[in-house]
């Protein structure tokens, strides 16, 4: 490709508000341009990075039998709004309504759909199991700071869905899948690791994510200083290590202590730590209101909160829904004198408290020596908060650690959850109609995109390697206006292109100095330099991602450049 057939608008500079060293590249190498907050237009060499890696998943995915499909973006919005993909994402849904007044969505998730299909057709055990995967975009209607492809509002995914007629097959599928990402991932490069995650409000589900360890990632892994436990802090365990407090119970009181607005504040007051604090939250799950507590250096973790109760969907009561329920503010909530039909769930940890402090349910009050055990009815203790770094480990060896990392896939064993919701079944060899066991898999394109763009870069530009680069080579004659120059560059453009090389020929009337620029900042793997020596046939070649250079008769080129993609 001739560069100046081509769009590639480097930049010297790009604004100081992005942060994320991807997005910054991305945008100085001329691969992407922002058109609206959170939407990005891919420019050639994106493209053709992105064809790359769509290409190596079409054969990962067709190694195994999976068959293509393509399903519709656009999505009724009455067939969505039951499943529990809809309940969890409602805010971040883009909503359309048309002529007919139906009213449409653009898909943020395809498992409906495509279970919805296998729903519509029959099937019988002879068919399964059997696997659909497409490559296609998504929508999010992302309210927070963008950051880049890691966290846009359009962006490219690769799902994939199994169906069997048994959980043993359910597995083995799920296993291969592994496998076959892994597989992928290592190509790449990445250095990866999988962790158990959050499968959403599927009843009985198990996920696991592919994570690689970036300090730009949004994904909080907690992981052990002494094994291999990893997981996303939405799903790891406590260790039930609270006992009861032996303190002797005293006679409950209530004080008067107005504008306290803070934990900290509270504590200071009633000179306790926060581990003596109850904190009281009202939550809505699926439209009853629940009263949750922790203790005051804990922190509530929603998703589990939803996976105890099989919630479909759950949020923080408003302050007027407190107010009509309670009578007070959100921070005057407390577990004492409840209304009879809320139900009261506490963390494990709150068994550890006796002669603490909670709120009144009344605005500027506070109970102390508050005892659960004896002031308030509680419906159940489970674990319902987060992991906190120094916490033992779940797995019993070590303690626990926090790292950020970026989610690249996600596999869910979703069983028959899914497929229950839309009546999704198969015949059995005995006639008999049984729900269809599923599984989900999905690879972030756009993100791994941006993940490669992280990992492959430095203070000059990218160095891609070879199997995801856009081009193979960068060929640059130094002097546009040199005949001899020009013509060797020409020449060398028509032989390397033969032998199937992909180049890209700097063909530009620029300065030498900026394009010797754009060619680090682009970072393809060759850098083929036509100058002085070009008179007799010579031309310097150097290797970007080590910076080795060689001077190389036009002759013996293309075996040196065979045999150095060969060993790289």
């Amino acid at each position: 490709m001739k560069q100046s057939s081509t769009l590639i608008p480097t930049l010297r500079d790009v604004p100081s508000e992005i942060e994320v060293k991807s997005h910054k590249m991305l945008l100085r190498a001329g691969f992407i341009r922002e058109t609206t907050s959170g939407v990005y237009s891919y420019l050639p060499l994106a493209k053709r990075v992105l064809n790359k890696l769509e290409k190596m998943i079409h054969q990962e995915m067709e190694a195994i039998g999976a068959v293509e499909i393509g399903l519709p973006t656009l999505q009724l919005q009455e067939n969505l709004e039951q499943t529990t993909n809809f309940a969890s994402s409602r805010d971040e849904i883009f909503h359309l309504t048309n002529k007919t007044q139906q009213n449409l969505i653009l898909a943020p998730s395809y498992q409906e759909a495509i279970t919805m299909l296998l729903a519509e057709e029959s099937q019988s055990y002879k068919n399964l199991p059997i696997t659909f995967y497409q490559i296609q975009s998504k929508y999010r209607n992302e309210k927070r700071k963008t950051n880049g492809l890691l966290r846009s509002k359009e962006f490219l995914m690769k799902d994939a869905y199994s169906f069997h007629a048994n959980e043993e097959s359910l597995e083995a599928s799920f296993n291969e899948i592994i496998q076959i990402y892994s597989n992928l991932f290592s190509k790449l490069g990445l250095h990866y690791e999988i962790i158990d995650a959050n499968p959403g409000a599927a009843n009985g589900a198990i996920a696991k994510e592919f994570i690689v360890a970036s300090e730009a990632g949004e994904t909080i892994v907690a992981y052990s200083d002494d094994s291999r436990f990893a997981a996303n802090i939405e799903v790891a365990q406590i260790v039930n290590e609270f006992a009861p407090s032996e303190l002797p119970i005293k006679p409950l009181e209530k004080f008067e202590a107005p504008n306290l607005k803070t934990i900290e504040e509270v504590c200071t007051f009633f000179n306790i730590e926060e581990s003596n604090y109850i904190k009281s939250f009202v939550f809505k799950v699926d439209g009853d209101f629940v009263v949750v507590l922790t203790r005051g250096d804990h922190q509530v973790n929603p998703y589990k909160l939803q996976n105890v109760l099989k919630a479909t969907s759950i949020s923080l009561a408003t302050e007027d829904e407190v107010q009509e329920l309670l009578g007070c503010k959100l921070e005057s909530v407390g577990p004492i004198k409840l209304p009879i039909d809320v139900k009261v769930i506490a963390d494990y940890a709150i068994q550890s408290i006796r002669g603490g402090v909670a709120g009144a349910n009344e605005e500027g009050y506070y109970y102390t020596n508050v005892s659960p055990e004896r002031d308030f009815a509680i419906s159940m203790y489970v674990d319902i908060r987060y992991i906190r770094e120094g916490d033992p480990s779940p797995d019993g060896q070590g303690t626990i650690l926090f790292k950020r990392g970026i989610e690249i896939g996600k596999i869910c064993k979703l069983g028959v959850s899914v497929s229950e919701q839309f009546n999704a079944s198969f015949t059995d060899e005995n006639g008999q109609s049984q729900a269809i066991f599923m599984n989900s898999f999905h690879l972030g394109i756009s993100r791994i995109l941006a993940v490669l763009a992280e990992n492959y870069q430095d203070d000059s530009g990218f160095y891609w390697p070879k199997p995801i680069s856009p081009y193979d080579l960068h060929l640059l004659p130094v002097d546009r206006e040199d005949e001899v120059q020009f013509n060797l560059a020409l020449e060398l453009y028509n032989i390397l292109t033969f032998y199937q090389f992909e180049v890209l020929f700097d063909d530009r009337d620029e300065m030498a100095e900026d394009k010797f620029t754009d060619a680090d900042l682009i970072g393809l793997p060759v850098r083929i330099k036509v100058g002085k020596r070009a008179s007799e046939g010579i031309v310097e070649v150097k290797i970007r991602s080590t910076g080795d250079t060689y001077e190389w008769a036009k002759e013996e080129l293309t075996d040196h450049l065979n045999e150095l993609f060969r060993t790289n």
